[in-house]
């Protein structure tokens, strides 16, 4: 059985390599490291860069947690048990240019210690994910993303792609607006070992997941990066960001999970952008590339 201190280190070495192509990418910021103890249990790497040739803000965290869970998320993840052990990988990256998508991914694994060793199964899953958030949908680069991750998913199990597209649909959507947060991507959670599945196909899927970050974001941010840009494109960005900020204030589990588990603020906050407006009762102008895009937020679009 894969250890969770061999889960631990591939995922900081995944942090690690993503770092690495972020930097290259962007060609002047460079990431801030800050290890962080978190009372109670465990601790992390946070990692941020900022103010770049293109991007603005964003973070490459890695966390390894441990300790006795609230009852308040005890009864969110349906469990019995009180201690917990929790690592992952998280980014979002907000970039300065609209034309260029934000983007977010995690990996993760959880385990309740205590139910191992017992007649009944141990509670103990991998969950994760990456989409893509758009200011502008282009359609070619739209294609890409979600050829790429079927390509990762497939390579794994032939009905990954459309469970976890469809997963990512349901999950990334903001209700009180009816639209999704952006083209959505994949989405598991609670992924466990079956029949035709070991834990170690699960540990190499979650791997081959964040190690597709990367490649994917690369090209691209290269496609759309020397694109101009109007002065009301740059306010179409911030309106855009603002519905990025209200999921994951509302809706995120992640966010929740963090604030709930004592988890560090600055870290689980991260992923809000560092500059978003909420205009009063904008509308896109008819036939506008942002009506387009709005009319491109919906569940359900084969982009594969």
């Amino acid at each position: 059985m894969i250890s969770r201190e061999q889960i631990s280190t591939d995922y900081q070495q995944i942090q690690d390599e993503i770092c690495v192509a972020l930097e290259l990418a962007d060609g002047k910021a460079v990431f801030e490291e800050e290890k962080w103890e978190r009372e109670g249990g465990g601790g992390g790497r946070t990692r941020v860069i900022q103010n770049g040739n293109i991007f603005e803000k964003g973070g490459v965290n890695f966390s390894a947690v441990h300790g006795v869970l609230p009852a308040a998320v005890k009864k969110m993840l349906k469990v019995e048990e009180d201690d917990f052990f929790a690592t992952g990988v998280s980014i979002v990256i907000h970039p300065n240019h609209p034309m260029v998508p934000i983007i977010h991914m995690n990996i993760r694994y959880f385990e309740m210690p205590s139910s191992f060793g017992k007649d009944t199964e141990p509670v103990r899953w991998f969950g994760g994910g990456i989409d893509l958030t758009p200011h502008y949908i282009f359609d070619q680069d739209a294609k890409f993303f979600h050829n790429y991750l079927k390509a990762v998913c497939d390579k794994y199990h032939a009905d990954f792609y459309q469970r976890f597209k469809q997963w990512a649909d349901d999950y990334f959507f903001i209700k009180h607006r009816d639209e999704t947060r952006g083209i959505g991507g994949i989405f598991y959670d609670r992924l466990k070992a079956t029949s035709d599945l070991s834990w170690n196909d699960i540990f190499e899927f979650s791997k081959a997941v964040g190690r597709s970050f990367a490649p994917i974001y690369t090209e691209i941010v290269n496609r759309n990066r020397d694109k101009a840009y109007s002065d009301d494109e740059k306010e179409w960005q911030y309106l855009r960001r603002s519905r990025y900020a209200e999921f994951n204030l509302v809706y995120d589990a992640g966010t929740k999970f963090g604030l709930e588990t004592n988890g560090r603020i600055e870290s689980i906050l991260m992923s809000l952008p560092p500059t978003a407006k909420w205009t009063y009762n904008f509308t896109p102008l008819a036939g506008s590339k942002e009506e387009e895009t709005l009319n491109l937020l919906k569940k359900g679009i084969n982009w594969a």
